[in-house]
């Protein structure tokens, strides 16, 4: 067995590394940063890339003795050897993906379909876990999609200039989108406001206020029109 150990996946000389589909940063330990290459082993994981066709993603490959004691690894644990990579099961069919692998000389099997992901190890030959249900598809099922859009948001919906505040450097295009649910909401109910305003100013007027009003762009009363009033009462 060949195996090469440098304190830190970046020690790798450049131009030795020959696993395509890989990097050593995927293969090393992930608490520590520290890599055994176990060239057989990852000879195997390439064979198994190559012979799926699609990328494997790889959960854990070599762990330290430190690192695998604070995740709870089993003390001759294979990861401890690098020869043993957890591989999520998110792009890919079990069944087809432990038939893949048991042809290309993977002889250790662990199942863990709670946590997504399949073990497997250079041997002996053994398997522990339950496998995966069986799925209607060759991949994981379809989740429905997170939230992408905080225009979505009743919150942000609702929030009008407030909600658009606190938007910071999540885009203009999110603002004015939000700007243009709210203005959309507000639009009919401009000419109540344009009533009430009109009341306001005759109040004021009888109370011995001086009014005056201007309106942008138009008639007064247009449902598209914005309107500015001031007033001065009679002591100023």
């Amino acid at each position: 067995m060949t195996t090469t150990f440098h304190s830190h996946w970046r020690d790798v000389p450049g131009g030795t590394w020959r696993w395509p589909n890989f990097s050593p940063a995927e293969i090393a330990c992930r608490g520590t940063g520290k890599l055994l290459i176990n060239e057989p082993a990852l000879d195997k994981l390439q064979a198994l890339r190559d012979r799926l066709g699609k990328p494997l993603i790889v959960r854990s490959a070599y762990r330290s003795p430190e690192h695998n004691r604070a995740v709870g690894g089993a003390t001759r644990s294979k990861h401890l050897d690098g020869a043993a990579f957890d591989i999520a099961m998110a792009n890919h069919d079990p069944v087809a993906f432990e038939a893949a692998a048991r042809a290309v000389g993977f002889l250790g099997f662990g199942f863990y379909p709670r946590s997504g992901f399949i073990h497997v190890d250079l041997g002996p030959a053994r398997q522990w876990g339950e496998r995966f249900p069986v799925r209607a598809t060759a991949f994981a099922v379809e989740t429905p999609p997170a939230r992408e859009v905080l225009a979505d948001s009743r919150t942000m919906k609702g929030g009008g200039a407030a909600g658009v505040a606190t938007l910071g450097a999540a885009g203009v295009e999110v603002a004015q989108n939000v700007l243009a649910e709210t203005q959309s909401a507000i639009l009919p109910l401009v000419p109540y406001l344009d009533t009430l305003f009109y009341d306001f100013g005759r109040l004021l007027r009888q109370k011995g206020a001086t009014v005056r009003h201007a309106t942008y762009g138009g008639q007064w009363r247009g449902r598209d029109r914005s309107t500015r009033w001031s007033c001065r009462t009679a002591a100023q």
